[in-house]
């Protein structure tokens, strides 16, 4: 080969990993309009949203300062954004669910990485996540803080870790008894999916809050998240159960006979042989379900929980700094997003990881 000839090999790689790109901008003519159309609307939009969210910002001064320029607020959102993460948690104690959220997230990651899958992960999670709750209250060891005044991201993401965390593990066995032949179990399995499937969470949430502390004996007191985290946990299970048995339907039959034919019993079976493939089929269905679960925890606010978006909005209602929704909502979009996004793509390569040609 010359040097000529090795000189130009990058750009022909370069060539043939655009092509498929331009064939897809480019290929029909259906295509074409719709390129066109979409850099047309671009056109259109970024550059005055530019304006909004750059050439014309505020970024220091006070609120009149804002109010007098046309472009976004960031003076706002620097102020507020303790309060936008934290909401009424007392300042000087913001580094416990600082903490929390460290303790979340390397958590989250751990279990995410295929090296961390192991006993000592699982025993991790109780621990993990009463240490957050100790952390969060106090319970005698630090100064308590009641859970009226938690809120904002920390909130956000305990509850959803707390729920997500143990509605997997009952969602599998509610699966199970779907497809059991025991035909009380399976009766019990679908009332309860189909009970849960047929209320809306709003509704799950005002149980939480009004029955259940009826239904607790002797008239003890529950927390109130702690009873938000129950009825959710529940309600969420039934829709990862019904995913985790489409997983389950999808395995031949032949692998549970082949695995009897070895002397492996019921629950054998199940751990070692159905469940794994079942559960590396519906990787795309729980991750989806799980970013809904994300965004959901949103209708927290309606029982006076204070998550990420309802201590965005209320940031707004400062009458020192009024009326700037549009730049706390985008802040709040912003967190939203990079949780979903890196959800999605950690989907994506897990699904690479785990294809059967891969392995």
């Amino acid at each position: 080969m010359s040097v000529a000839e090795s000189a130009s090999l990058p750009s022909w790689r370069i060539s043939l990993r655009l092509k498929p790109l331009w064939n897809g901008l480019f290929g029909t003519p259906l295509n074409t309009v719709l390129t066109i159309l979409t850099l047309a609307f671009l056109a259109w939009l970024l550059p005055p949203l530019a304006r909004w969210l750059v050439i014309d910002a505020t970024w220091s001064g006070t609120a009149q300062d804002c109010t007098a320029n046309s472009g976004a607020c960031w003076t706002f959102v620097g102020a507020k954004l303790r309060f936008i993460v934290f909401a009424f948690y007392p300042p000087e104690l913001q580094w416990r669910p600082l903490l929390v959220m460290v303790l979340l997230v390397s958590l989250l990651t751990g279990t995410a990485l295929p090296r961390f899958w192991r006993r000592a992960t699982l025993v991790a999670w109780p621990i993990v996540i009463g240490l957050c709750w100790l952390l969060m209250s106090g319970a005698g060891l630090l100064p308590a803080v009641s859970s009226n005044q938690w809120g904002g991201l920390p909130i956000t993401l305990l509850v959803w870790t707390f729920c997500f965390g143990l509605a997997v593990p009952l969602a599998v066995l509610i699966a199970l008894a779907r497809r059991s032949r025991m035909g009380g179990l399976r009766t019990l399995a679908v009332l309860f999916i189909e009970l849960m499937r047929g209320i809306p969470m709003v509704a799950i949430l005002y149980v939480a809050m009004l029955l259940l502390p009826m239904a607790v004996p002797g008239g003890q007191h529950i927390d109130k998240t702690m009873r938000a985290i129950i009825m959710i946990t529940l309600f969420w299970s039934a829709y990862v159960a019904e995913v985790v048995r489409a997983g389950l339907q999808a395995i031949p039959p032949g692998q549970e006979e082949a695995a009897a034919a070895l002397g492996l019993g019921y629950w054998r079976t199940m751990q070692l042989v159905i469940l794994p493939q079942a559960l590396r089929q519906v990787i795309p269905g729980m991750v989806n379900l799980a970013i809904g679960f994300l965004l959901a925890t949103s209708l927290l606010a309606v029982i006076g929980i204070f998550d990420l978006l309802n201590a965005a909005r209320a940031s707004a209602t400062d009458p020192k700094w009024l009326g700037f929704y549009d730049e706390t909502y985008l802040v709040a979009a912003v967190i939203y997003f990079v949780l979903c996004f890196g959800g999605s793509r950690y989907s994506r390569w897990l699904e690479r990881y785990l294809r059967p040609a891969r392995r």
